[in-house]
């Protein structure tokens, strides 16, 4: 599969045409983004710890079931993926209170959500990735109600297997945000899922070990991304 022209750079990603009309190449940069990419850093090992850390857990949703746009790791820092027709809303599946949710209601930080919470938000940084709900997403023609009940759906499955995944290594999955796309009429799950799109806490002493420590300025943000993924197993040579 040969890489062919920047198709699109993103704020931590760069996405490459190939010569096969359904396949994409993403390649994981070092960049690093908070405040919807107002504020970039390069932070050296990032591009490739994502990458590593994100076909570990592919696989680990493949193996479930689960069907991603992930086909196979390429290099340290790219990976071959389907090519999709992306439905401009994150969904955010929720533990723990943390974030926006603590922000938006007053809650304590920490506090369990049971059952986990569901929630979508439209894609757009200039906006600040608004909170929207079903009705606004089918009258704007960005999904329809079957696409968004399976989004809904693989989003619990997915929280299923990784909160049993993180829990065994002691560590806590508070939130993350997954996006899809259409894939020959198929809802598939697309993007990444590494510790730049969830908020992952050692069960113990609830220390943050995900992009927080970037957004809080903690310091030590890939040391503990490197945390995270040697404790759930993911080879990182």
């Amino acid at each position: 599969m040969q890489r062919q022209h920047l198709l699109y750079k993103g704020k931590a990603k760069s996405v490459y045409e190939t010569d096969d009309e359904d396949f994409l190449i993403l390649h994981f940069r070092d960049d690093t983004s908070a405040l919807d990419g107002k504020r970039i850093e390069q932070l050296a090992r990032k591009g490739e710890v994502n990458n590593r850390f994100n076909a570990f857990i592919m696989q680990k949703l493949a193996d479930a079931g689960i069907e991603t746009h992930f086909e196979k790791q390429l290099s340290s820092d790219e990976i071959l993926v389907k090519r999709m027709d992306m439905i401009p809303v994150e969904c955010v599946v929720r533990n723990f209170a943390a974030g926006s949710l603590v922000r938006r209601l007053g809650l304590e930080e920490g506090q369990a959500l049971t059952p986990p919470t569901f929630e979508l938000f439209y894609k757009d940084d200039a906006l600040g990735d608004p909170l929207v709900n079903e009705s606004i997403a089918v009258t704007l023609n960005w999904a329809t109600d079957a696409q968004l009940a399976k989004m809904q759906e693989l989003s619990h499955q997915v929280n299923d297997v990784l909160k049993a995944l993180f829990d065994a290594s002691d560590l806590m999955l508070v939130d993350f945000k997954l996006e899809f796309g259409v894939f020959y009429d198929r809802i598939v799950l697309g993007d990444e899922f590494s510790p730049d799109g969830c908020r992952i806490w050692d069960k113990n002493t609830k220390k943050k070990l995900d992009k927080d420590r970037f957004r809080q300025s903690l310091g030590d943000v890939i040391e503990g991304y490197e945390e995270v993924a040697k404790r759930i197993g993911v080879p990182l040579n």
